[in-house]
């Protein structure tokens, strides 16, 4: 009797360690077959299961390009055309310039020609009437407040077709007419006809520009600061420094230097700045700007050879 006792006993004891065995077997082969689906949804869906832990910190703290902001600077150098001072150098800068070209001078056609093979943006430089100021500061072709709507009309036209490869417009001088309701909506038809923006100088506090030109549809872009309104290294890189923070602090900033007497000076100070912003500005033509600031998509249509 004892032993039919001791035999069931031993009996259970081994059937129960067989059910442990089974158990730890099976756990240890859904843990294998956990992992291994792991593996497998963490390569489907393309993420960096085998790397190892620094180089997932390295991962995660990239942040993504789509939320990379740019701070984009435009710079707008105006009086070329009549082959001034500084001219050579502007046109060897090591990024991307926007250059204004005054129609009907010397070198109008060489000079837009030139910095558009350079991969730059190009622009006619529009003589208009000031409120103050020399009249043969204007040049040939100028819009002033007494010629009649045809007239204003026929001057931008023909101003367009004298200057290659433009993409857009801004004023020269023009105090006085970029405050003329009737002028300068002529002026803003004509360059929206032709494909083109134009960008208001803010020579003049009391412009009518931007606000014309968002009742067409069009860019309301505008300069930010002038660069050279005194001719001096120490003023430009002043502004230069105002412009940069512009730029970081709202995304964009246009801004307005000059060849001629204060060439040699801002062509010096541009070269200088711009090699140690390059960090943190995206320097750009003004075409850039208004085609990712204000969808402006038009292709121009001129008789120069624009491409």
């Amino acid at each position: 009797m004892d032993n039919k006792v001791r035999s069931k006993r031993y009996t259970r004891l081994a059937g129960f360690f067989v059910l442990l065995l089974l158990i730890n077997v099976g756990c240890m082969a859904g843990g294998e077959i956990t992992v291994a689906s792991q593996v497998t949804r963490e390569a489907d869906t393309g993420n960096a299961y085998a790397l190892s832990n620094r180089d997932r910190m390295h991962v995660a703290s990239q942040p993504e390009q789509s939320v990379i902001p740019h701070n984009r600077m435009a710079i707008i150098i105006d009086d070329v055309g009549n082959d001034m001072k500084g001219t050579a150098e502007i046109l060897a800068m090591p990024v991307k310039l926007t250059v204004a070209v005054m129609p009907f001078l010397p070198t109008t056609q060489k000079d837009a020609a030139a910095a558009h093979e350079k991969g730059m943006d190009v622009i006619v430089h529009m003589p208009m009437e000031p409120k103050k100021g020399k009249p043969e500061w204007l040049g040939p072709g100028a819009i002033t407040s007494n010629l009649t709507d045809e007239e204003v009309r026929e001057r931008v036209g023909k101003a367009i077709d004298d200057v290659p490869y433009a993409i857009g417009m801004n004023n020269h001088m023009g105090s006085k007419i970029t405050s003329d309701k009737r002028i300068m909506s002529i002026v803003l038809d004509v360059c929206r006809e032709r494909g083109l923006f134009f960008v208001d100088s803010r020579t003049n506090f009391r412009s009518v520009v931007g606000e014309l030109a968002a009742s067409k549809n069009m860019p309301p872009v505008g300069n930010d600061i002038f660069l050279d309104d005194q001719n001096s290294k120490p003023h430009i890189r002043k502004q230069m420094e105002l412009a940069a923070k512009r730029a970081v602090d709202k995304k964009s900033c246009v801004v307005i230097g000059h060849v001629g007497h204060t060439g040699l000076n801002t062509s010096a100070v541009l070269r200088e700045t711009v090699t140690q912003l390059q960090g943190q500005i995206e320097f750009v033509g003004i075409g850039d700007l208004v085609r990712e600031v204000w969808d402006w998509h038009i292709a121009p249509t001129l008789p120069t050879g624009n491409k």
